[in-house]
């Protein structure tokens, strides 16, 4: 996956990751929107799962090319988006 290379956009990426865990959308939704990286974009999915925005969600999956899971894999989508973030580099 599309990740963003310098440390200040992936510890970016990681804090928007602990505010969707915190459910926190609003806050992960502002750190996301600023990133063209496949993975803010996948994380941007996840926002709005959260959110309950489940349109919008869609799409974002669709630009990932990642299955759209649906809202009940939300708590699954952020432990994995974690593990990505966390690994990515």
């Amino acid at each position: 996956m599309d990740t963003p290379k310098d440390a200040s956009s992936k510890d970016a990426l990681a804090r928007a990751v602990d505010h969707c865990a915190n459910g926190e959308w609003q806050q992960a939704h502002e750190i996301v929107q600023k990133d063209n990286s496949m993975l803010a974009a996948w994380i941007h999915g996840v926002v709005h799962l959260l959110e309950g925005d489940l349109d919008n969600a869609q799409g974002w999956y669709r630009k990932t090319d990642r299955a759209y899971p649906g809202p009940e894999a939300v708590q699954a989508e952020i432990a994995a988006a974690r593990r990505a973030v966390h690994g990515a580099g």
